[in-house]
């Protein structure tokens, strides 16, 4: 992931940028903290093997600028005039809400990320999907307005779902995914922080589980899973199998957040539960066709060829283990205790 000393530092500083934000006890403060984030990230996303690298960190410097720009503008208003219109209060909250979102990527204001996600390595994928979302989504839980964020919750569960069904680009596909999963970890937050970090480190493994294995087997789209794990049946079963667990089907460890976040929001509103649940099915279903189209219908495997690669990196049985059998070991402890 990291060619010298340089980009070394740059991740550190990335890292250092976000714990900035978080732990700041001003809104001034919490701004430097992303700004110091984004100026570490954008040099990360340029990488020559890519050439579309150049443009892909253009756009999300611009992105990044303008909700950064929103956010200072809101933050100067609040700290040099407390009374400032108090009937334009609401508005304001609006602005700093639309403006962490959309540092973040969450609908309406999603259309960059996608864009974003195909011109980037998977490891920088990653880190946009996960790391890139903590300082905002800590930021959002200071001043969360609920209305505003019911509404956001459903956009993003329902594009997220929506807009993966005709992709065959696997980093858009993950891009949309991501948007649908910000859906429920915003709903998580409406509960508690507590639960967002649960459902945020379950989504967290499970990428990096799927990632790990595009990443090992350079994988860009559909057509090359086919193709590169054609002779690796048991690579083929796991990565879909975590696809599913991603999707959130029981008995996979990914149904277990949905299944908290579903239990606690029931008890509020069990309109927006019906909602989640029922766009969430919708990606299931594109998740449920791809892995049918690998297994029954296109594979180009001989039927007398047994060989597949045996030495299977450690980090990945670890992942694959956590991502498909942590439900199973839950509910027996559950059961048992």
């Amino acid at each position: 992931m990291f060619n010298n000393l340089t980009n070394f530092m740059l991740f550190i500083t990335l890292l250092l940028g976000s714990i900035i934000s978080v732990s700041s006890n001003s809104w001034l403060g919490a701004w430097m903290g992303l700004e110091i984030n984004l100026l570490a990230f954008i040099p990360l996303l340029i990488n020559l093997k890519y050439l579309t690298s150049t443009e892909v960190s253009l756009k999300y410097f611009i992105v990044q600028a303008l909700a950064s720009t929103s956010l200072l503008f809101v933050v100067l208003l609040l700290t040099f005039n407390q009374n400032f219109l108090p009937q334009y209060n609401l508005y304001l909250n609006i602005v700093l809400n639309s403006a962490l979102l959309m540092k973040m990527g969450a609908a309406p204001f999603h259309s960059w990320f996608p864009e974003v996600m195909e011109g980037l390595s998977w490891w920088m994928s990653f880190v946009l999907m996960t790391w890139q979302k903590i300082a905002p989504m800590m930021l959002i839980s200071y001043c969360i307005f609920y209305k505003f964020i019911i509404m956001i919750i459903i956009l993003s569960i329902l594009i997220g779902s929506i807009g993966g069904l005709n992709q065959t680009n696997l980093r858009s596909l993950m891009a949309y995914s991501s948007i649908n999963h910000l859906g429920w970890m915003l709903s998580s937050l409406i509960i508690s922080v507590s639960y967002w970090f649960v459902y945020f480190m379950f989504y967290a493994t499970l990428s990096l589980s799927i990632i790990y294995m595009f990443n090992f087997f350079n994988i860009y789209y559909f057509n090359q899973i086919f193709f590169s794990m054609s002779n690796n049946p048991i690579y083929k079963f796991l990565l879909f199998c975590n696809f599913l667990s991603l999707g959130g089907l029981p008995p996979f460890t990914g149904f277990l957040p949905k299944w908290i976040i579903i239990q606690m929001l029931s008890e509020t509103n069990f309109f927006i539960v019906n909602i989640m649940v029922t766009m969430t099915l919708v990606t299931l279903y594109f998740y449920i066709r791809l892995t049918y189209s690998a297994f029954m219908i296109y594979s180009l495997q001989l039927l007398w060829n047994k060989t597949w690669h045996s030495s299977m990196p450690k980090i990945m049985i670890l992942l694959n283990f956590f991502s498909l059998f942590s439900l199973m070991l839950i509910s027996i402890i559950y059961f048992i205790v």
